[in-house]
């Protein structure tokens, strides 16, 4: 592939950065209030019932409202969006990759904004914004020189006298249904992941982090790109969701969110309704039980750092957050203290002001997060956290349960919160087992100096991305694609070498000479 290194990350350690940053805060948030309309093949639609965006750290603080679309405004997008790929998909790949480089520059320029904005409506602290929108531009920058290769198609034989050709053409009209937890990155990836390939788009962005869906938006404008290509249509899925997901017209489906809200799409697309002439592609990703086994034979220090970083960064809202921590019984106290001693030092507030925990997103995400709580309280022992607070913002302390069964709901279900249950296992074949136990298959961590268990979880560990002595979360574009198996989704790898072409189907053409 053309060379490619991923974004640096800011080191707010200096202070010319840490002014920047307050600099671009400020700048955000005289901006804040403002109106956002949808987007349908260029024209801007302005609609009586909006979605409202509030600031999770200062819930009374608007940041934004965008228009919300209904299943007419869907239909008029679709057909925009089929109008386009007539065009779009004959369009050059050299020409649409140069759409994505020219916005990832502009998303370079103005970089601290964007992160500002996420520190503002997705409560994300400095690092953590940071984070996402160095992913933003790593993902544009990756899938363009990614589609300059592909657009070659692959080799094939050919015998005497006949000349075959392997190519890649795009699928039709995609709908992008994102998330509010990376609501830049992953919103932005899979958008313009479709858009590379020669298909267009119907974004759906998570009705609590719309305004960053529709800032990009205007970037992809800005850039060059078609009206029409990329339509922004927020609204409820219930409504304008189903409506897209059961369209005859609709080819693809990329889904990052829930488990239940995935395995509903997956159902809903299975079906083929009247004028429908393909099944449905889906591309998803719904969640993790992410573990971090700690053998006997492991730094511990690292161990402990890498369980408290891994499970309370952006307090633990990331489908790959540490909820588990599985510990041979011979190190299990001394890790659990060590965690405890970590976490007690953390610091929890307003994400506008560096703090390492943030808010949780919503009032649904504290009351769910609490109940966890309560039954932490039933299920093990809660030694460190286990309080919260809503009066201004939605924050939890970072909580650790201690001496919790395998089988536990604990150990279980998805919390998506600041909640990590530690249980002991005998030995470390024991651990593998217990990491093995859930449903899901996203991430998971190992920490040991034993180059056999190494192996043996190389081997066994059934997850799509498994870590060697570091957190299980922080995958880089190009670097560690990602993606998992079974309730986690279809693996389908971002970042990754074969992430494209799940956007395409290949031609083969055979020419007699």
């Amino acid at each position: 592939m053309i060379p490619y290194k991923h974004e640096p990350f800011t080191d707010f350690s200096k202070e010319a950065n840490q002014a920047a940053y307050q600099k671009a805060l400020k700048k955000v948030e005289s901006g804040l209030g403002g109106h956002y309309p949808l987007v349908i093949g260029g024209e801007r639609i302005s609609t009586e019932e909006k979605i409202i965006s509030y600031n999770p750290a200062d819930k009374q603080q608007v940041i934004g409202s965008v228009s919300k679309a209904d299943r007419v405004l869907a239909e008029k997008a679709m057909q925009a969006a089929l109008e386009a790929f007539q065009t779009w998909k004959k369009v050059s790949p050299d020409i649409r990759a140069d759409v994505l480089f020219k916005a990832a520059a502009i998303v370079r320029r103005r970089r601290h904004e964007f992160s500002a904005l996420l520190t503002k409506e997705a409560g994300k602290p400095w690092r953590e914004a940071d984070i996402d929108t160095a992913e933003a531009i790593d993902f544009m920058e990756y899938y363009a020189r990614q589609m300059l290769e592909l657009k070659k198609g692959a080799p094939l034989l050919s015998r005497p006298g006949e000349f075959n050709r392997y190519s890649y053409i795009p699928l039709g009209v995609g709908i992008v249904i994102s998330p509010w937890n990376f609501p830049f990155a992953i919103m932005a990836g899979t958008t313009v992941a479709s858009i590379v390939t020669g298909n267009t788009v119907l974004l759906k962005p998570a009705s609590t982090t719309p305004v960053v869906a529709a800032r990009f938006v205007g970037v992809l404008e800005e850039a060059g790109l078609p009206p029409g290509v990329v339509n922004f249509i927020p609204g409820s899925g219930a409504e304008v969701g189903d409506y897209l997901v059961d369209h005859p017209q609709t080819r693809f489906i990329t889904f990052t969110g829930s488990r239940d809200v995935g395995l509903r799409i997956f159902e809903r697309a299975s079906k083929v309704h009247v004028g429908q002439k393909w099944m449905k592609r889906l591309i998803a990703e719904m969640g993790g039980k992410d573990t971090i086994v700690v053998d006997k034979e492991a730094d511990l220090d690292l161990a402990a750092e890498s369980i408290v970083q891994s499970a309370f960064g952006f307090a633990g809202q990331k489908c790959s957050a540490c909820s588990r921590a599985v510990i041979v019984e011979d190190v299990y106290d001394r890790v659990l203290e060590k965690a405890i001693a970590l976490t007690k030092n953390v610091t929890v507030g307003n994400p506008a002001d560096n703090h390492f925990v943030g808010p949780v997103i919503d009032e649904a995400a504290y009351q769910k997060i609490m109940n966890y709580v309560k039954i932490g309280e039933e299920e093990g022992r809660i030694v460190t956290g286990g309080t919260g607070d809503s009066t201004t913002g939605y924050f939890i302390q970072p909580t650790i349960v201690a001496d919790v069964a395998p089988d536990a709901r604990l150990m279980q279900e998805e919390i998506f919160g600041p909640v990590v249950a530690f249980s002991k296992a005998k030995d470390f074949e024991e651990a593998i087992e217990i990491a093995n136990n859930t449903d899901y298959g996203l991430t998971g961590a190992v920490i040991t100096t034993n180059r056999f268990n190494m192996e043996k979880a190389r081997e066994d560990f059934h997850v799509g991305n498994l870590y060697f002595n570091r957190g299980c979360t922080g995958a880089i574009v190009g670097y560690q694609p990602f993606g998992g198996f079974n309730m986690s989704g279809t693996d389908s790898k971002a970042g990754g070498p074969d992430y494209l072409q799940l956007h395409m189907q290949a031609k083969t053409t055979s020419e007699m000479l």
